[in-house]
């Protein structure tokens, strides 16, 4: 009974944020500003997504542990959940307001990562199984292991966020994921009822993300993956994870090598992001939306129905780098 008018709150407390948007945005001045070369939208959009997240994440988290709902996850994993959900929100929120370098962007996510790490000793991941091997791999310096995880995750997802509802399907998607494994936390289901009422504000051009939201976005599903990777016997295998997470990461690591060879900061930004060439070529949001949407889908598909995961890398990279060359030949016609 108590998670069911728990739900209801939740529910209530998005809807009336759905319903007053415009009234609770005009009350922060976090606009992110057309500029007519990166940024294309036609007028200012409030940037409070991911502190809509954040309040929600507290707001669960507080309930579950005070009425007892949900023991899924320990005490110190939830604090440790909100630490660095709150040090990436706030990253990702300071660059929204004041543009950080690249560098220094990257500085503080690693300093985040790796003070979050030192505050929580009792975190960390000393071995991976590899699905198609049959011993473990151990690390001896799984702090560091896990700061270069974070920090591909953070800037992969960053980037991914490029079109309204790209990273917040994606989300949705790694959610249901998790819940169709037999992980089925109320905390999930719970935030999906954020997730659905932010999506329907993104796809209407009212709300973004933003950097702390797609930040804050990266440090949850990264704490989740290694809390199931370290806790349950039945989740994926450690390939298995980077398959789940593939697109996006083979889109930063393509979008690295094309700065790189152009002499080019890897971290700044340009319009050669997967989502920009699709859009570029339909000229169509939802079309664009449908098509990144079937490609992340895609590596899950081939998953579930048993291909072995060095098969689906090389499919899908096939898959994927045609598609690059196909829109890039069409595109500049």
């Amino acid at each position: 009974m108590n998670i069911f008018f728990l739900s209801i709150f939740i529910f209530l407390f998005n809807l009336i944020i759905f319903v007053k948007f415009e009234t609770i945005s005009k009350n922060f001045i976090f606009f992110d500003k057309p500029d007519g070369v990166l940024k294309k939208h036609k007028k200012p959009t409030s940037l409070i997504g991911g502190l809509i997240i954040l309040i929600n994440t507290y707001l669960i988290i507080f309930f579950l542990k005070v009425l007892e709902l949900d023991n899924f996850f320990d005490d110190r994993f939830i604090y440790f959940i909100i630490t660095i959900s709150t040090f990436f929100f706030l990253i990702g929120f300071i660059d929204d307001l004041k543009n950080l370098s690249p560098n220094k962007k990257l500085f503080w996510i690693i300093f985040a990562i790796g003070l979050t790490l030192y505050l929580y000793p009792e975190i960390r991941l000393n071995h991976i199984k590899i699905s198609f091997l049959k011993s473990y791999i151990h690390f001896e310096y799984s702090f560091i292991f896990l700061i270069f995880c974070y920090a591909l995750l953070s800037n992969s997802l960053n980037m991914f966020d490029g079109i309204n509802l790209q990273l917040i399907s994606f989300t949705i998607f790694i959610f249901l994921i998790f819940i169709t494994k037999g992980f089925v936390s109320i905390f999930f289901l719970l935030l999906l009822i954020c997730l659905i009422f932010l999506a329907i504000l993104n796809y209407q051009n009212r709300v973004f993300l933003g950097d702390g939201g797609s930040y804050l976005i990266s440090s949850i599903i990264g704490s989740v993956f290694i809390y199931q990777y370290d806790n349950l016997q039945n989740f994926y295998y450690g390939d298995e994870i980077f398959i789940i997470l593939l697109i996006p990461a083979i889109d930063m690591l393509r979008l690295f090598i094309f700065r790189l060879l152009n002499k080019k900061n890897p971290f700044k930004g340009d319009l050669n992001h997967l989502h920009h060439l699709i859009n570029n070529y339909t000229n169509n949001t939802n079309k664009t939306l449908m098509i990144s949407a079937g490609l992340f889908i895609l590596p899950y598909m081939l998953l579930i129905n048993n291909f072995r995961t060095y098969n689906i890398l090389f499919f899908t990279c096939l898959v994927y780098f045609c598609l690059i060359t196909f829109l890039r030949f069409k595109n500049n016609k």
